[in-house]
């Protein structure tokens, strides 16, 4: 590439936009994250553009795994191009030749083979240098400056990013993924052959009015099985017949790790005609036997010469449009690393896993105190550090607020629960807002499953007549211990008028019994249906609390309100939005949409789609909506004043593409819906997954922040419209904030409004009653895209639009 027109950019400031996509053009690699930064949303939001913090509710002071960054008050980044004549890809090489000039071994920099970032200008603005290859080439390099950035600048915050990247792997971590971890300090789990090794997940980023480094604690599951280990015992289960096809189902897609390098891959295939005596060619073009090189390059002898070879692609760094490159990888030399879905069924594995993993608040600080007193120790990392300018502060304290609580509304009560994490007592005692009668329905169950099926119907009937549900005595079908003869039953009974199907399964194992059932009864013949586990109704003791739950679901399916809360804004639609990956079909995603219908907020409209796409972005939101503004106009006369969207399911690196591509759509529907006024329209990002957590400090001792707790300035961002909100407890463990980020909004609500709505509707989830941790219409959302991603693979029938038959 040229450099005539390099040097102009270097003129005046340009925006963080610009920056980034000049930084992409010159090959340069921006992480998902960091491109989030450069996307500036509160500057459009004319009622937040000057504050954006509430003010009611009690203080509450607040201790984070934030720690401040300081640089001196100029600091500056100097970003430079560099191109070498004559050219050549190995960035190895790249790295090494530049790195040997003494202009720059006394500097801190960071390089990648294109782009070079410097704390200290160079005294030209193209220096010009050159080098000798081994083989006795000489190199010329070029260095062009091309932009000086400021400490805010997305940019910067990848290249401080990169820094404490260096710094943890000199404090003997390993990076692994994204995150980083010691192996040399392993928790063993013995009685289930798992080890987790401790680590952290870090990150970098321009806060309110600082900059701040983020750390938590992570762990990664390795299970001490070799992938060798798993294909013989697998062997031994299924025989030789069919061998290569379950194995390949069992293991493509995985994770393992090589201990010899501490690296991940992904299994994307297996190769059964490669050997460990097969030979590969080096980087000098020299052929070597893949049992030579291991012995060579690890001093590691591989004992299965007939074992065949796993496939990983290796996708380029710098260039997605590359062609992926093979690396062959020996069985007997790979860990399987994570949990199966089959083995997240095993509940002595999982409360093993989980009583090492959920630390206490306590427990969490003190590991942040330790990676803190490590680098502010370590030589190495203090020096890295100086060199760039660096000064690594203190960790952070703020103060939140904690909004009041809200009252249930139930049919003939208002009640306070006595813990506002779990009121099912009151459900029990109370009436429901609205029901409808069950009097004609199919119970399916297995002839042993008759006791239990019995005594559970009585409880549920018994249950339902507290609640004020009607639950008439079912027609019940026993057929025989097999999905066919299940689904057998319900075609041949299921007449016109039955208004439900409860089918009690004697297995768990989903894809014989659950997928088809749930598949045909939501999709061919639109009923809604109820599945439950033979194991579920033998469990001592908890038949009430089973059967409470069960009746709470039938209610909803059948189009009934549980319960609500007081909602101030009379006119307004909640939206939820959320996108999931299907498990069959690949390079398809299902998006859900559920949108409430009535003023109280307690009916739902709900729609599913499933759309191709390499990204999760919608592009059937104008449809959809427009669906749920005509369902609200045909219940209420007229269109909501209101719309206020939840967006669930964002990546990282999804912001722009969401305000440039999601948002039009779901304006464009509202705008569209009446030629009058049209209903003002708010959409807000919704991230269950976040870097910052919050403890408060009770009698010398950390603990989780109070329920309602809310965070919206020192840890927020400076660009955004955005807040922490604490709805769920955690009752081991430290409790999680979920994120929201205003990314459009025409309702210009005050933030305590818009902040005190979002906790309300965390109180609205009928699958649970009790808080839960995002906005009821987005886990609506979830529960709709999991189940069709998971069992249904195909749209759901638009009979059953109105009601909550997913859950």
């Amino acid at each position: 590439m040229g450099t005539s027109g390099i040097s102009q950019q270097c003129k005046g400031d340009v925006s963080s936009d610009d920056a980034v996509c000049t930084f992409m053009e010159r090959g340069g690699k921006i992480s998902r994250e960091i491109m989030d930064l450069s996307v500036c949303t509160r500057e459009k939001l004319t009622s937040v553009r000057d504050c954006k913090t509430g003010s009611s509710g009690i203080p509450v002071k607040l201790v984070t795994n934030l720690f401040g960054l300081d640089l001196p008050q100029d600091w500056q980044l100097y970003q430079y191009h560099v191109t070498y004549t004559p050219n050549f890809e190995s960035r190895r090489m790249r790295i090494a030749l530049l790195y040997s000039h003494r202009e720059l071994s006394n500097k801190a920099k960071a390089f990648d083979g294109v782009i070079l970032f410097l704390s200290q200008k160079l005294e030209e603005k193209v220096t010009e240098l050159s080098s000798e290859t081994q083989r006795g080439e000489t190199v010329k390099m070029t260095i062009t400056l091309t932009r000086v950035l400021p400490a805010s600048s997305p940019l910067c915050i990848q290249v401080f990013s990169i820094i404490f990247r260096k710094i943890l792997k000199k404090l003997s971590m390993y990076q692994i993924g994204r995150n980083f971890y010691k192996p040399s300090e392993p928790v063993i789990i013995p009685q289930h052959n798992l080890s987790l090794w401790p680590g952290f997940t870090i990150s970098v980023s321009q806060f309110e009015s600082r900059l701040l480094f983020s750390a938590d604690v992570s762990y990664k599951v390795l299970r001490n099985e070799t992938v060798l280990e798993f294909m013989t015992g697998l062997c031994r289960q299924t025989g030789m017949s069919g061998f290569t096809e379950t194995c390949e189902k069992q293991l493509v897609g995985l994770i393992v790790l090589t201990r010899y390098n501490n690296k991940t891959y992904r299994i994307d295939d297996i190769d059964w005609s490669v050997k460990p005596t097969h030979t590969f060619q080096k980087r000098d073009a020299t052929e070597i036997t893949y049992v030579d090189y291991y012995k060579q390059q690890y001093d590691i002898t591989v004992s299965d010469l007939n074992q065949p070879m796993l496939v990983s692609l290796l996708k380029s760094k710098r260039n997605d449009n590359a062609e992926p490159r093979m690396a062959y990888l020996v069985p007997e030399l790979c860990f399987l690393t994570g949990l199966t879905s089959r083995v997240t069924t095993d509940f002595q594995l999982m409360k093993a896993v989980a009583e090492e993993m959920r630390l206490s608040p306590l427990g969490r600080q003190q590991r942040l105190a330790r990676l803190a007193d490590d680098i502010q120790r370590n030589k190495d990392a203090r020096f890295e550090l100086e060199t760039w300018g660096l000064h690594f502060g203190c960790q952070m304290s703020l103060t939140g607020r904690v909004v009041p609580s809200e009252k249930i509304l139930m049919q003939d009560h208002i009640c306070q629960p006595a813990s506002a994490t779990d009121w099912s007592k009151d459900i029990r005692t109370w009436k429901i807002l609205s029901t409808q009668s069950l009097n004609k329905w199919l119970m399916i169950c297995s002839d042993r499953a008759e006791n239990v099926t019995e005594s559970f119907l009585s409880c549920l009937r018994r249950v339902g007549s507290s609640m004020g549900f009607n639950v008439d005595h079912p027609k019940i079908i026993k057929v025989q211990e097999t999905p066919a003869a299940f689904l057998s039953a319900i075609q041949k009974h299921l007449d016109p008028g039955v208004q439900l199907v409860m089918c009690i399964l004697p297995s768990n194992q989903q894809s014989y019994y659950y997928d088809p059932i749930k598949k045909y009864l939501s999709c061919d013949c639109p009923v809604p249906s109820q599945c439950v586990l033979v194991r579920t109704l033998n469990k001592q003791g908890m038949m009430m609390a089973v059967a409470t739950k069960i009746a709470m679901q039938m209610t909803c399916k059948l189009g009934g309100e549980l319960w609500a809360v007081e909602i101030p804004l009379k006119s307004l639609m909640v939206v939820g939005i959320d996108v999931c990956k299907d498990s069959f079909n690949k390079g398809m995603v299902v998006v859900g949409f559920v949108a409430s219908i009535n003023t109280r907020i307690t009916r739902w409209f709900s729609r599913c789609i499933l759309q191709k796409t390499t990204t999760d972005v919608a592009d059937c939101l104008k449809v959809f909506m427009t669906g749920a503004l005509n369902k609200w106009y045909k219940h209420n006369h007229g269109l909501p004043a209101r719309v206020i969207v939840y967006r669930d399911g964002v990546g990282d690196g999804q912001l722009k593409t969401l305000v440039e591509y999601e948002v039009p759509q779901l304006l464009s529907s509202v705008t569209e819906a009446s030629s009058n006024t049209s209903s003002k329209l708010s959409v807000i990002v919704v991230r269950k997954k976040c870097m910052p957590r919050f403890f408060t400090e009770v009698n010398r001792t950390l603990q989780n922040p109070p329920l309602g707790t809310v965070v919206d300035s020192e840890a927020t961002r400076p660009e955004c419209y955005d807040f922490y909100l604490i709805s769920q407890a955690a009752c081991r463990g430290t409790v999680n904030p979920t994120y929201y980020n205003v990314i459009y909004d025409d309702n210009g609500l005050k933030p305590d409004h818009m902040q005190r709505l979002t906790f309300k509707l965390c109180h609205l989830y009928y699958n649970w009653p009790g808080l839960i941790s995002i906005p009821a219409p987005c886990q609506y959302a979830h529960k709709l895209t999991f189940l069709v991603a998971q069992s249904i693979h195909k749209e759901p029938s638009l009979e059953l639009a109105n009601s909550l038959f997913y859950l």
